[in-house]
């Protein structure tokens, strides 16, 4: 007769899932990192948001909240009434402050920052540009922020999500060219990951110095450029916060200046 094996707790055999917390998605520490993102919280960001931008910026704090507010509940970690008490005592801001041209967008939950962004300072109804001698291209704007400090980085995951977008403003096209700008920094970024001696890395500015000539077209930065190119860095950035004088910003610089020559 065989003996019968023992069984394992239910609990051992499936693990408990875990909601996902602030300090899975954001650079946060102390009492908000191990809190779950609810769903009363991302819409209170997501309001706020909108209340101070006009809009939800692809890939803000308050969209990644939201999805991570959404997973929650979808697998019955969370209610969707459910708000943690640090959104609720302590609330959530979004504030602007004037660098330069720009609006540098701060936001936070308590007193935990948990992101911070770029904005080109152009109407939210701004038509968009027609490309003229006197308007800065979307090259241009990358070749830029290659001359800044930003330019003498290593050039990492967000920089190159970065590009790829550009590159994809630029030409028109919903895909990264083989061989094209975005490749290049993609493979460059890849390539950096690897243990290497500082001064072997691939540098922002060694990737976009000459941009016009690597792009396959060009064009006037819009507002709708910049952002889709802060979102793209954003994504990609741990901390969530644009790099300054990185392409994001650089881009959100050349929209404010064509904005500008525009009104004048």
């Amino acid at each position: 007769m065989s003996q019968e094996q023992p069984q394992r707790p239910k609990e051992e055999q499936f693990p408990k899932q875990e909601p996902i917390k602030y300090g899975d998605v954001f650079n946060v520490s102390g009492e908000l990192a191990s809190q779950p993102i609810k769903p009363r919280d991302a819409a209170l960001m997501q309001a706020t948001e909108n209340q101070a931008l006009g809009q939800t910026q692809k890939g803000s704090p308050a969209s990644v909240m939201q999805s991570a507010a959404a997973v929650n509940a979808a697998v019955g970690l969370v209610n969707r009434d459910d708000m943690s008490d640090i959104a609720k005592n302590q609330g959530v801001a979004v504030f602007e402050t004037k660098v330069g041209g720009n609006r540098m967008i701060t936001e936070s939950v308590g007193s935990e920052i948990v992101g911070q962004f770029v904005e080109p300072d152009v109407p939210m109804n701004d038509p968009g540009l027609v490309l003229d001698p006197e308007a800065i291209t979307i090259g241009e704007a990358l070749e830029a922020s290659g001359l800044t400090p930003a330019g003498d980085k290593p050039l990492d995951q967000s920089d190159a999500a970065a590009i790829q977008a550009a590159e994809m403003r630029a030409t028109g096209k919903n895909h990264t060219e083989p061989g094209g700008l975005g490749a290049i920094a993609q493979s460059a970024a890849t390539k950096n990951t690897r243990t290497m001696p500082a001064f072997q890395k691939t540098t922002l500015a060694d990737v976009v110095s000459g941009a016009r000539e690597k792009l396959g077209g060009d064009k006037a930065v819009t507002r709708q450029d910049a952002e889709g190119v802060i979102g793209a860095e954003l994504r990609n950035k741990p901390d969530m916060r644009t790099t300054p004088g990185g392409v994001a910003a650089t881009m959100a610089t050349a929209a404010t200046l064509n904005q500008n020559r525009k009104s004048a």
